[in-house]
């Protein structure tokens, strides 16, 4: 059965913008807080959490920063509720359970003056399936493109795939123009399609965007954007305060009572705070030792104490802002504990969300007092996410987007639990959990899948090798003045066409 989407109503994707550092950030504010007055050229200024790890590659999750700038965009958007709707491919359709083909809007020009074809789609996703390690969206998926003609791209899987369209909308597979493919790295740099080109990029400390007049979109009310990135938290919320930054993503809720509350806006996020225990390590090799560690975590504490209460108990892997989870959830059927004997065990978690580290004193003392030994090793994400991978500590504690990817949970339990999984910090090779996740990446799109995601996730926490603690709030710091900014819970969208400042 064919089935055919055409255009409807398109949601913009956030623009990009790059800037020199905000200077001060620690200062005093000095009049009323998030002042957040246009400067002369109308360019919103942007504090964002976390630096680049891969110089903005689009095969890391720096491709989620192109994404929030909407300096480069993918074939497919997703809407409110997940599902597909057209951006760089206005139309598409599934010839055969195997097969989709996708027809491309006209007059899409790169920032770089090359048009946008088939041709240019099928080097950029060819790119993206043949890079090492792969995008974690195609984590598990064998899939090849090819050019039908100057407009149409053919997708094919090895194995029927209802999400390819979802798969087409991850920002880890944004269309750059051909020249971004043609060194040894990929440059986004003057490459995108978006309404704001990348002209610049500092290192880790800064970027900067130009709107671009020949977007085939909505022009950008904003000159530009100049992003800063401050892995401090406390230096975030200095800068809104100080009207230093118009915009800050991530306030951490340690500042959210030192700002005026109106301008501070919050949303429930598929964002789950989880430990990872090392299944292959001495001590939580044993099943009953990690459960322990289940039974010692006190998730209401850690939200009403740590968090302030702008967080979610956990239940399981996905919270409230999967909004069927709680309803199909199964009930896991637990191991029972075991009794620790002086274990020495080290707890690893990362500065750029300035919550973890609170939580990884509170883990650390409530598994002292099960008889555990315990040590903490606490660096920047960008320093210490080589040795997590590797399997370097004992638990890992990680906040998790779990729908970023595709608009569905499956990629992110592939990639997190799954044998082959690219993201498996738990260093977990379960057949049980291997099936279940094979059951549902194979399940149609509705309620069967939704079932089947909801079994696979009562498998994997049956294995104690993840262990949810809360569910996060998206905390956007918004500047008197600033409008249209995106309040946007998968952390795709930041700023877009209709985001500006008045004056």
């Amino acid at each position: 059965m064919t089935t055919q989407h055409v255009v409807r109503r398109r949601t913009l994707l956030t623009a990009l913008a790059s800037a020199p550092l905000l200077v001060g950030l620690s200062a005093c504010a000095g009049g009323s807080q998030g002042a957040g007055t246009a400067d002369a050229t109308g360019r919103i200024k942007l504090a964002m959490l976390q630096p680049p790890r891969s110089a903005l590659t689009p095969f890391s999750d720096d491709a989620f920063k192109l994404s929030r700038w909407s300096a480069a965009e993918p074939l497919i958007l997703l809407d409110e509720n997940g599902d597909p709707e057209p951006l760089l491919a206005t139309s598409w359709e599934q010839t055969d359970g195997n097969t989709w083909r996708f027809t491309l809007r006209d007059g899409v020009t790169f920032h770089d003056g090359a048009l946008l074809d088939a041709a240019a789609v099928v080097t950029a996703l060819r790119a993206a399936i043949a890079a090492s390690p792969k995008p974690r969206i195609l984590d598990g998926v064998e899939m090849e493109v090819e050019e039908l003609d100057p407009q149409t791209v053919q997708v094919r899987t090895a194995d029927v795939d209802p999400l390819v369209p979802g798969r087409l909308s991850s920002p880890q597979l944004v269309i750059l123009s051909p020249e971004a493919y043609a060194g040894s790295t990929v440059s986004p740099i003057g490459r995108g399609t978006g309404a704001f080109e990348l002209t610049e990029l500092n290192g880790t400390t800064s970027a900067t965007l130009q709107r671009y007049e020949d977007y085939w979109g909505e022009r950008a009310a904003a000159d530009g954007i100049d992003v800063s990135f401050v892995p401090d938290g406390t230096a975030r919320g200095a800068a809104l305060r100080t009207g230093e930054a118009q915009l800050v993503e991530a306030v951490p809720v340690s500042q959210v009572a030192l700002l005026d509350q109106e301008l501070i806006h919050e949303v429930p996020m598929p964002r789950t705070n989880t430990l990872y225990l090392n299944v292959t390590s001495e001590t939580f090799s044993d099943p009953a030792l990690r459960a322990v560690v289940r039974e010692a975590v006190d998730r209401e504490g850690l939200v009403e104490s740590v968090y302030e209460g702008h967080a979610d108990v956990a239940a399981g892997l996905l919270g409230p802002a999967v909004p069927w989870a709680a309803e199909l959830r199964e009930t896991p059927s637990y191991r029972a504990a075991g009794t620790p004997s002086g274990q020495s065990i080290t707890i690893g978690t990362f500065t750029d969300r300035s919550e973890l580290p609170e939580v990884a004193v509170a883990l650390e003392n409530a598994l002292k007092e099960r008889g555990f030994e315990v040590r903490q090793d606490i660096r920047e994400y960008a320093n210490i996410e080589e040795d997590a991978l590797a399997g370097a500590f004992d638990i890992f504690i990680l906040s998790r987007a779990t729908i970023l990817d595709s608009g569905d949970p499956v990629a992110y339990m592939v990639s997190d639990f799954s044998s082959e999984g690219s993201f498996n910090l738990s260093q977990i090779q379960d057949p049980a959990v291997d099936e279940a996740l094979r059951r549902a990446s194979e399940a149609p799109v509705g309620e069967e899948r939704r079932r089947a995601i909801m079994a696979a996730e009562r498998v994997i926490l049956e294995t104690d090798a993840a262990i949810p603690l809360l569910h996060e709030r998206v905390i956007q710091g918004e500047a008197t003045g600033l409008s249209g900014a995106v309040r946007d819970p998968r952390e795709r969208a930041l700023v877009d066409s209709a985001t500006r400042l008045e004056s």
